[in-house]
């Protein structure tokens, strides 16, 4: 029988007899990693374990600590839940159920509501197709066999999606377990009984089909799975957490931001607390941008909607965009993007070689259009505020500002507490602009850049937008949950777009390459992000009231404003309770505002000139005097920076 070479990636390599499965070679290194295997990567394909190999290549066996693997797992679970709930409620139609970050869900169009209280039955449902173990088997169908067959069985949004595909040659693929068959690429674990019984159904929620609100609202429900109990257990925990830190909540009590019906949906209202955080925040990075060698620019909210077709919004970007408005029989449109600004700043003057790099940046209000079923809080809003920039550099510069780039990205990143991240370099997808020389060395300076940085990194293939290849950034929260904020990307198209040159050592007209960049992100969302993952605690220098100043009757007041004067002189953030309360209530309010430090000042106080101090999380602290508090406060906000 034929010999095929498998390279491990370990880079050792074995030759098995060709037919031969991941599951079997699995089973031949160790059992303990065959019982812990749910899919396999082969070639840089994922496939199931249960696939023939019929020629040699690289062979990984994934378990549920790969992401992939957790992929493949949670996807078949979401088939699980799916034949469960059809076996519940026979009526009910399939939408879509994909594996999400955490776990994975499906949608359903069933007339009766699905509610927390029916989870245990599916549950229990899903726990019985666990112990029939029923073999997962993939069957390929053409365009009309499948038309054909989810008609049978009145699946008639699986029937909408196969008429959405448009190469009507191409053959799908659909799973079976049992009596239940999904339309779906794959693949899958092996059988049922691989996907045990630690799984949860989480919540419903509605959403509507194709996220399009002119269509039907169908029944999203939330669900996940693991390998054992006390993963989920864990998991479960960090949701009970997320609901804690939830930024919505604390936005309301902490008094920092809200959304009313009466201004818009996706449109924030920062309230007097948020909006000094904010300015902070902005502040911060204004001066970490001059410092860096970038020019400030401000440009308007809007603009004629010509400049939107020389930039190619209106054309590939139009569904995201508000309505224009005319004004004097001319279209204007609210700004989506900065970018064409930016370009047409750079464009008001002829440009030389010696004026490179250009570095523009702008804390830049945009406007999207976001569908109503999207929106969240702070986290998916339709105006927003980018830190963004945009680099105007020689060829030759390019692998020197990515890594510039990379050194702020760190440094803005731990400031506000996040050192942990996960690093993606996006390719050259299938449609693009350029040619493929310049794809390439901007693909290379952008690899080249994080490999000198010693920064991990993973390809996503084809992944790149269509104007150039780009790194994005996902920071972790103390939860773990990783959040997608700074991004570099290199474009070869606006450039050409606006007709952007400057003059070489040679005199000859060269187009500059522009890096777009954004280190926060949007800050809305960002804001929303330092919320949850600070709990509202926020640390002293980001701290809307750094000091809460509590005296205990009338007679104190006068010795409160000397030391709130004397405080607020030295550039700290001081308020003073007076209101006609207890102590322990003025206490037990500044611990809900959570904030940092509360100065109580009685009898003894007056008597000393010192202070009482309090420390959220430590409790009392002892008297000091108002100088060595003040220095104490001063002291660790220098540190912070």
């Amino acid at each position: 029988m034929a010999k095929i070479t498998i390279t491990f990636p370990d880079n050792s390599q074995q030759e098995f007899e060709a037919g031969v499965t991941p599951l079997e070679i699995a089973k031949s290194i160790s059992n303990r990693l065959a019982k812990q295997a749910v899919a396999a990567k082969f070639n840089d394909t994922v496939i199931s374990l249960t696939q023939p190999l019929t020629e040699s290549g690289t062979l990984q066996i994934l378990t549920f600590k790969d992401k992939e693997g957790r992929d493949v797992f949670w996807h078949s679970s979401a088939h699980l839940m799916a034949q469960a709930i059809k076996r519940l409620f026979p009526e009910a139609k399939l939408g879509i159920g994909p594996s999400i970050e955490d776990g994975f869900y499906y949608d359903i169009d069933l007339d009766r509501p699905i509610t927390p209280e029916d989870f245990p039955a599916i549950e229990a449902e899903m726990a019985k197709i666990v112990d029939e173990n029923l073999p997962i088997e993939r069957k390929e169908l053409s365009f009309e066999e499948a038309v054909e067959f989810f008609k049978k069985i009145h699946e008639d949004l699986k029937v909408e999606l196969i008429r959405e595909i448009n190469n009507r040659d191409e053959k799908l693929s659909a799973y079976s377990q049992g009596e239940f068959t999904d339309l779906c690429r794959g693949p899958h674990v092996p059988s049922t009984g691989y996907l045990g019984k630690h799984f949860k159904l989480l919540s419903v929620a509605g959403a509507y089909w194709h996220g399009d609100e002119k269509n039907k609202m169908l029944q999203r429900i939330y669900a996940t799975n693991y390998p054992d109990k006390k993963q989920l257990k864990a998991h479960l925990f960090r949701i009970e957490e997320a609901k804690r830190r939830d930024h919505r909540k604390l936005g309301r009590e902490l008094d920092l931001f809200s959304i009313q019906d009466e201004i818009g949906s996706g449109l924030i209202l920062w309230h007097p607390k948020g909006s000094l955080i904010r300015h902070i925040i902005e502040t911060y990075m204004k001066d970490e941008l001059l410092r860096n060698g970038y020019q400030l620019v401000t440009t308007p909210h809007i603009a004629k909607f010509q400049l939107w077709e020389i930039s190619g919004h209106a054309n590939f970007y139009r569904e995201n965009m508000f309505g224009t408005m005319v004004v004097d029989d001319v279209e204007y449109q609210l700004k989506p993007m900065n970018c064409p600004f930016h370009m047409m700043i750079y464009k008001s003057k002829i440009r030389s070689y010696r004026d490179l790099p250009l570095r523009f940046a702008e804390l830049g209000t945009v406007y999207r259009y976001e569908r109503s079923g999207v929106l969240h809080g702070l986290m998916r809003v339709r105006g927003f505020t980018q830190d963004d920039a945009h680099i105007f550099c020689h060829p030759d510069q390019l692998r020197g500002e990515i890594m510039r780039v990379l050194d702020l990205n760190a440094k803005v990143l731990g400031k506000f507490g996040f050192d942990e991240y996960e690093v993606y370099l996006s390719t050259r997808p299938e449609k693009f602009v350029g040619d493929v020389e310049s794809w390439d060395h901007a693909t290379n300076a952008l690899r080249e850049a994080l490999e000198e940085k010693g920064m991990a990194y993973e390809i996503d293939p084809g992944e790149g937008v269509f104007y150039g290849p780009k790194i994005d950034i996902k920071i972790k929260d103390v939860l773990g949950r990783r959040w997608q904020c700074s991004t570099i990307q290199v474009d070869f198209n606006l450039p050409e777009r606006f007709d952007l040159n400057f003059v070489d050592k040679d005199g000859q007209n060269y187009r500059p390459i522009v890096i777009h960049r954004a280190l926060l992100g949007s800050i809305e969302r960002f804001f929303g992000i330092l919320i949850e993952h600070y709990a509202g605690n926020f640390p002293l220098w980001l701290a809307p009231t750094q000091v809460m100043i509590l005296p205990i009757a009338d007679r104190h007041f006068e010795f409160a404003d000397k030391v709130t004067d004397q405080l607020r002189d030295a550039g700290l953030r001081v308020e003073s309770d007076k209101r006609n309360e207890k102590i322990g209530f003025k206490i037990r309010e500044a611990e809900v505002q959570k904030i940092p430090y509360m100065l109580i000042i009685g009898d003894k106080e007056l008597e000393s000139g010192q202070v009482s101090v309090r420390h959220k999380g430590e409790g009392d602290l002892g008297s000091m005097a108002v100088d060595q508090f003040r220095d104490r406060l001063l002291e660790e906000i220098k540190q912070d920076k």
